[in-house]
C-alpha cells in the first residue's frame, strides 16, 4: 500500500516510526506547511507519549506544504491524516472524493454532527475510512477487552478509566476548544471509544467537573450507566500546564475477577477472588503498528475496518458530545 502522509508534528512522527516495521507499507509522499519539516528533520518533535521524532530522507518522495496537492499524486492509494482536528471534516471528505483510502488521527471531529459529513463521503466513494483509536491496539487494553467479553470472570460490575495530562502547551491550538474540542474531545476521547467498545452505548450518564481554560484546567469525572447496575467512570483531563505528568489507568471489576493496570507503575494484572494475582497475557505487538498495520490489511482488501469501524468512532464523537452536556448539568442524568 503505497501512503502518503499529511501533518509531520508528533502523531505524524509515531506514525513514520511504526511504517518502518509493517511489511507492504510504502511511503511515497508526505506534506507539511513547515519546509524545514519537509527536509526530513523531525529530531526537534516531541509529544506527551513516546520518544522523540528521528530524521528521514524524503528526497526520493513526493514532498507538498500543500496537502491538497498531495491528493493530486496519482502514486498515493492511501491518505494517512495527522493533521489538527479542525481539519478533519475536510481533509477526510476531499480525500475520499479524490478516491483515496484514509487513516485519519483521533478524534474523528470536534462535534458529533461533523462526523455525518465523513461516513457519507465514505459511503459514496467506497473507500476504506479508519479513524486512529489507537487504545484498541494497545496491547494492555486489548487483553482487558478479550478477558471481560470471554464471559470466563462473569459480568462486569464497575469500571473506571483514567487519563491526565499537564495542559498541551506545544500547540496553541489544542487550548482552543473551538479548534480541539477541549480536553474531553482530544484527550479522553480514548476512554470514551474503549468503553463503547468493550460495554457498548450506555442508557444515560451524568457528569461533574470544570472548564478553565486560561489555567489550563479542562477536568471531568463522568459516569455511564449501563443495564444490570454496570457503571463505568471516566475521569480525568487537562491539568496545570508543563507540571503534570501524563499517565493512563483502568480498573475493572468483573463477578469473578478485577483487573487493574497504571501507566505510572503497575503492569495490567488479574486478581482473582480465590486470592491469586497475576499478569494479564499481552499481545507482543505496538499499538502503533497493529493499528496502522491493520488499516493497510483493509485497504489492501478493500473492504470496511470492522474492528475500528468509522460509525462507532462517530458514536464516541457524539457521547463526547453529551458528556459536556452532562457537566454543564452538574450531575444530572441525561440520555
Amino acid at each position: 500500500m503505497k501512503i502518503g502522509v499529511v501533518g509531520l508534528g508528533f502523531m505524524g512522527s509515531t506514525h513514520l516510526k511504526a511504517f518502518k516495521n509493517i511489511p507492504g507499507v510504502e511511503l511515497v509522499a508526505v506534506s507539511d506547511p513547515k519546509e524545514e519539516i519537509l527536509q526530513g528533520d523531525l529530531s526537534g518533535i516531541q509529544g506527551n507519549l513516546g520518544g522523540p521524532g528521528e530524521k528521514y530522507d524524503f528526497s526520493g518522495i513526493g514532498r507538498y506544504s500543500d496537502w491538497r496537492d498531495l491528493l493530486k499524486d496519482d502514486n498515493v492509494e492511501a491518505v494517512d491524516f495527522c493533521t489538527p482536528t479542525f481539519f478533519h471534516v475536510e481533509n477526510v471528505v476531499e480525500a475520499l472524493n479524490a478516491g483515496k483510502h484514509v487513516l485519519v488521527e483521533k478524534p474523528m471531529a470536534i462535534r458529533g454532527e461533523d462526523t455525518d459529513r465523513m461516513l457519507e463521503a465514505a459511503a459514496r466513494s467506497g473507500k476504506t475510512l479508519m479513524v486512529a483509536q489507537v487504545l484498541r491496539f494497545f496491547p494492555a487494553y486489548k487483553a482487558l477487552r478479550e478477558a471481560v467479553r470471554s464471559g470466563e470472570v462473569g459480568k462486569p460490575r464497575m469500571a473506571t478509566f483514567r487519563r491526565r495530562c499537564g495542559a498541551p502547551f506545544w500547540s496553541v491550538w489544542l487550548t482552543d476548544p473551538s479548534k480541539s474540542g477541549g480536553a474531553i474531545i482530544d484527550l479522553l476521547i480514548h476512554d470514551i471509544d474503549f468503553a463503547l467498545h468493550t460495554f457498548g452505548e450506555p442508557e444515560c450518564v451524568s457528569a461533574v467537573g470544570i472548564e478553565d481554560l486560561p489555567r489550563g484546567l479542562d477536568v471531568i469525572t463522568a459516569s455511564l450507566y449501563y443495564p444490570d447496575d454496570l457503571t463505568v467512570v471516566i475521569q480525568g483531563g487537562w491539568y496545570h500546564p508543563k507540571a503534570f505528568p501524563f499517565s493512563m489507568e483502568y480498573n475493572v471489576v468483573c463477578d469473578e475477577a478485577t483487573f487493574e493496570f497504571s501507566s505510572a507503575g503497575k503492569e495490567p494484572t488479574r486478581f482473582g477472588v480465590d486470592g491469586t494475582e497475576t499478569p494479564l497475557a499481552l499481545p507482543e505487538t505496538d499499538g502503533y503498528e497493529a493499528e496502522i498495520a491493520y488499516f493497510v490489511e483493509c485497504a489492501s482488501q478493500g473492504r470496511q475496518p470492522e474492528f475500528c469501524p468509522p460509525e462507532e468512532s462517530a458514536a464516541g464523537v457524539k457521547l463526547a458530545d453529551t458528556l459536556k452536556e452532562a457537566r454543564r448539568k452538574n450531575g444530572e442524568r441525561i440520555a
